[in-house]
């Protein structure tokens, strides 16, 4: 996740090429997760931002989709690859038609611009057949795991016992 303080500083695409060559990592799997509300602040210079990014092969997340006071144009202005439909519209699919609509909705959008959508907060087994039924990318939320060690999901991603959306 990318704050707007890290985001708007002067210094935050060099700061971003230098860890990738300190680290060695290759740009194509490191994912940046900025906000409708950061994307929207400075559309000129995020745009020029982002396309930095993009450019660099870096993967780019709109994180908490949906919440934001944004135009739904940035989503071709800017490099977006991910939308991340907030928790709140995902908690209720089950029981509130209109959260369910607008999650198959962002789903259908997204699918129909190439985005991978993630839906986040997900909890429960019918949240889980709600998302597999309306064929999102990826879940993310307890009903998956709980948060653990660096060593216990090691162990979780070797033994090959973990939930998939898919």
């Amino acid at each position: 996740n990318t704050s707007a303080l890290e985001f708007r500083a002067k210094d935050f695409i060099n700061n971003i090429r230098t860890t990738l060559s300190d680290t060695g990592m290759v740009p194509r799997f490191l994912e940046l997760e900025l906000t409708e509300s950061v994307l929207m602040r400075d559309a000129t210079s995020t745009d020029t931002v982002l396309h930095a990014l993009a450019d660099m092969g870096i993967k780019l997340a709109v994180d908490d989709f949906g919440t934001g006071y944004s135009s739904l144009s940035y989503l071709r202005r800017f490099p977006v690859d991910t939308l991340k439909i907030d928790q709140s519209f995902v908690k209720h699919i089950n029981s509130n038609t209109d959260d369910a609509t607008i999650v198959s909705a962002v789903i259908n959008m997204g699918k129909s611009l190439k985005k991978r959508v993630i839906a986040e907060g997900v909890e429960t087994p019918d949240q889980y057949a709600f998302l597999i039924a309306q064929q999102c990318d990826e879940g993310q939320g307890y009903f998956f795991g709980r948060p653990m060690t660096a060593a216990d999901l090691g162990s979780l991603l070797r033994s090959g016992r973990f939930r998939q959306l898919n």
